[in-house]
């Protein structure tokens, strides 16, 4: 009775609401995923307008009318004992100083069957890490910024992925003929020959940046913390294009493709990636908290703070991106500077684990989408800007049950998202591992994320009635 009545109010509380922003708006005044986990609701109808389903690719595509369905995992088959092993394995890295806090989500046929929260903001314990906390997703930008944006315009017949660098940024053919000639394919891949980043930070010096923002320092990289109007164009831009190109045709990860790729996406576009993407994507999903510099949105409280930036900025780093280079940038990067809470991940991640369709309408082509999150070469386990299931890995990669089909990124903050189309799986891990110092390398040392997946894949063998793709 208890679940039902709260998926009647929760019902009426979301018919309420603006189209898109419901659960969102529901967490910000805290009836949230929280009471969600610890009763399961009932699912509420979604409310799909078939004309609206009706687009072509290049219509504006409107307000996303339903949210995610919260359900007892042993409707989808899932063991809900099993699932409770994961609190373990967060508790000893939070016990162990892998990070300070947590928070776990796990989808299984469309439905969240897992969402919790663990710790802290800090290890000073004053504030307990929540559900609906903001977490700074570092790499994970690559796939749900740079990416995807990728996808939409090459379905859009707008980006050739065999053209070359040169056919879009046509100024380097002079300039720097080397980058140029670079295939479009081979940025996504990590084939370009870029070396893997270069430390921008280290050339700033007196004068190219101010205390105060003005018109001749415009681009905020931190608190009290501007830098001059063209630093990016006149110093980074440059560094990267006089840098060498040391392994083109092999790969070997790289920031830099991403700095690249996201200048071609926005002279396709006419327009800067993140206003790009949110119009085209996060806006239409109803991801309400996903997109670059959090702060300009959300109050502070809702930001994680990721690292005490004590090389660089001098200053605690909540709602600036701890990667530099993006930070220098404004914020914005095609590689890192990407915020959201766990839910807005999973919208985008159902997204794809759809074929690229969500609530009636198709943001991206199917086939593009298993195009880009398959494997691309023998000597490389990545796809089309994804990250992908290893073969060779003697452990297991992403983990040790993971299906061939899996895709997905990490971030360098502690953050993962990875989406299994033969289970029908989507699991994310959000956490402030470098708080308060990237020094620690425990989160990888404690195989903390792998053995959540491990978990959750056992919970889906021993559920009722179902045996995973994995282990036929």
């Amino acid at each position: 009775m208890m679940r039902k009545l709260f998926a009647l109010f929760t019902g009426v509380l979301l018919a309420s609401l603006p189209a898109g922003c419901a659960l969102e708006q529901m967490k910000d005044e805290g009836i949230g995923a929280a009471a969600y986990h610890q009763d399961y609701a009932e699912p509420h109808p979604a409310d799909i307008n078939p004309d609206e389903a009706q687009r072509t690719e290049n219509e504006p595509i409107g307000a996303a009318v339903y949210q995610l369905d919260y359900a007892d995992p042993r409707t989808v088959g899932m063991n809900p004992d099993d699932l409770e092993k994961i609190d373990a394995i967060v508790e000893e890295a939070i016990r162990e100083g892998a990070t300070p806090g947590a928070v776990v989500m796990v989808l299984k046929d469309g439905k969240i069957v897992f969402d919790r929260a663990y710790g802290h903001h800090a290890y000073d314990q004053a504030v307990p890490t929540q559900s609906s906390d903001i977490f700074d997703l570092a790499s994970v930008t690559k796939i749900f910024a740079t990416t995807i944006a990728a996808m939409r315009l090459a379905d859009q017949g707008k980006l050739d992925l065999d053209a070359t660098v040169g056919t879009y940024l046509s100024e380097l053919k002079s300039l720097h003929p080397d980058k140029a000639a670079i295939r479009v394919r081979d940025l996504l891949t990590h084939r370009a020959g870029f070396i893997p980043y270069i430390p921008f930070f280290l050339k700033v010096k007196e004068g190219d940046y101010s205390t105060d923002a003005s018109a001749r320092y415009p681009i905020k990289v931190a608190d009290h913390f501007y830098l001059g109007r063209g630093y990016y164009n006149e110093v980074m831009w440059k560094q990267m294009m006089d840098s060498p190109l040391k392994t083109q045709g092999k790969y070997a990860y790289s920031d830099i493709s991403m700095y690249v790729l996201k200048g071609i996406l926005e002279r396709i576009a006419q327009q800067p990636l993140d206003e790009y993407v949110d119009e085209q994507f996060y806006k239409p999903l109803g991801a309400c908290s996903m997109g670059f510099c959090p702060l300009d949105r959300f109050a502070e409280e809702r930001i994680v703070p990721t690292e005490d930036d004590t090389y660089f900025r001098k200053q605690l780093l909540k709602g600036y991106v701890q990667d530099p280079g993006a930070a220098m940038a404004g914020g914005v990067s095609g590689h890192a500077g990407l915020f959201a809470t766990a839910y807005d991940l999973a919208i985008l991640s159902q997204m794809l684990l759809n074929g690229g369709s969500y609530n009636g309408r198709q943001y991206i082509r199917p086939e593009t989408v298993k195009k880009f999150s398959s494997r691309q070469s023998g000597d490389s386990r990545r796809g089309l800007g994804f990250d992908c299931w290893d073969p060779e890995s003697t452990e297991g990669y992403p983990c040790r049950l993971a299906s061939p089909e899996t895709f997905g990124h990490t971030g360098f903050t502690g953050t993962c998202v990875w989406i299994d189309p033969e289970n029908r799986l989507i699991y994310i891990f959000l956490s402030n591992r470098l708080y308060p110092s990237q020094d620690t390398k425990k989160l990888l040392k404690l195989n903390i994320r792998p053995r959540i997946q491990d978990v959750i894949y056992e919970a889906m063998r021993t559920g009722p009635g179902r045996t995973i793709a994995a282990y036929q």
